[in-house]
C-alpha cells in the first residue's frame, strides 16, 4: 500500500520553476497584517505569514475534521499562532506551540492570550524548539499538524526566507526521526502534514515510513499551474 501511493506521488516540479513560484514577498522584514476568520492578526517582522495551504489546515481545525477536542494538540512550525488559537477555542487539552524562531512563538502566544485567554481544561504551552528538541517527555500528542519549508529548491539567501521556505525534505526525516525515536505519539495519535511538488514529496512519506508510519492522503488540490498540494494523514500501528 505505501508503495503504491509512494509510486502515485508526483516527482518535483523542475527547479526553475519552483524557484520562480516562491519567490519571496519583498515586506517579510516589515509588520505585517493578517485576517481570517473574523480575527486580525500583527505579523512581526520575520515571521511566516500564512498562506491557502495553512488555511486549509487551519479550516480541517475549526471545522473538527482535524479533531482536537479534549485531546493533546502540536502546531508545528506554530508561526503567528493560528492553530494554537484555534485547537484552544476548540478545546483542546492541551495546545503546544512550537517553533525554532523565538519572535514566531512570542507572537502566538500573544494572539494566544489575547483571542482564547485563560480557559478551563485547556492548557497553553510556547515552546522554542528545533522541532521537537526541548519538548517534554512523558506528554503524547494525540494530534500534530506541519506546514513544513519544505520547498526543495534554495530560493534566497535570506536566512529568515530559507527557515520560512525551503528547508527541504531532511526537516521531515528529523520530525518523523523524533516522533517515533522518542515515542511522541499517542496510540492512535495523528500527523498532519501538507506540502505540494515543490517539495520532494516521495522523500517525505519516505522518511515517514521508514520510520513506522502509516500514510494516506487526505486532500489533493490541483492549483493549475502546475503545482498540486497534499494533506497527508500518517499514524502508527494497524488500526486507523
Amino acid at each position: 500500500m505505501d508503495k503504491v501511493l509512494l509510486d502515485e506521488l508526483p516527482p518535483p516540479l523542475p527547479p526553475e520553476q519552483i524557484i520562480a513560484l516562491n519567490q519571496p514577498k519583498a515586506d517579510l522584514h516589515s509588520v505585517r497584517r493578517y485576517e481570517w476568520n473574523g480575527w486580525v492578526f500583527d505579523v512581526p517582522p520575520g515571521v511566516f505569514l500564512p498562506g491557502e495551504t495553512s488555511r486549509m489546515i487551519h479550516q480541517r481545525l475549526l471545522d473538527g475534521e482535524i479533531d482536537v477536542r479534549g485531546r493533546r494538540y502540536a502546531a508545528m512550525g506554530a508561526g503567528l499562532g493560528v492553530e494554537a488559537v484555534v485547537a484552544g477555542l476548540r478545546g483542546a487539552r492541551e495546545v503546544y506551540a512550537l517553533d525554532v524562531h523565538p519572535d514566531s512563538v512570542a507572537a502566538t502566544t500573544r494572539h494566544y492570550d489575547r483571542l482564547v485567554g485563560p480557559a478551563e481544561g485547556t492548557e497553553f504551552v510556547p515552546l522554542v524548539a528545533d522541532v521537537f528538541d526541548g519538548f517534554p517527555d512523558g506528554r503524547p500528542l494525540d494530534v500534530v499538524t506541519f506546514n513544513p519549508p519544505a520547498v526543495s529548491q534554495v530560493v534566497s539567501e535570506d536566512a529568515d526566507v530559507v527557515r520560512n521556505v525551503c528547508l527541504g525534505a531532511p526537516l521531515l526525516e528529523r520530525f518523523f526521526a523524533q516522533l517515533a525515536g522518542r515515542d511522541l505519539l499517542a496510540p492512535g495519535g495523528e500527523v498532519f502534514v501538507i506540502a505540494s511538488n515543490t517539495a520532494d514529496l516521495r522523500a517525505i512519506v519516505g522518511h515517514a515510513v521508514d520510520h513506522g508510519f502509516t500514510p494516506e492522503v487526505r486532500l489533493r488540490h490541483d492549483w493549475h499551474d502546475g503545482v498540486l498540494t497534499y494533506l497527508f494523514r500518517f499514524h502508527r500501528g494497524a488500526a486507523a
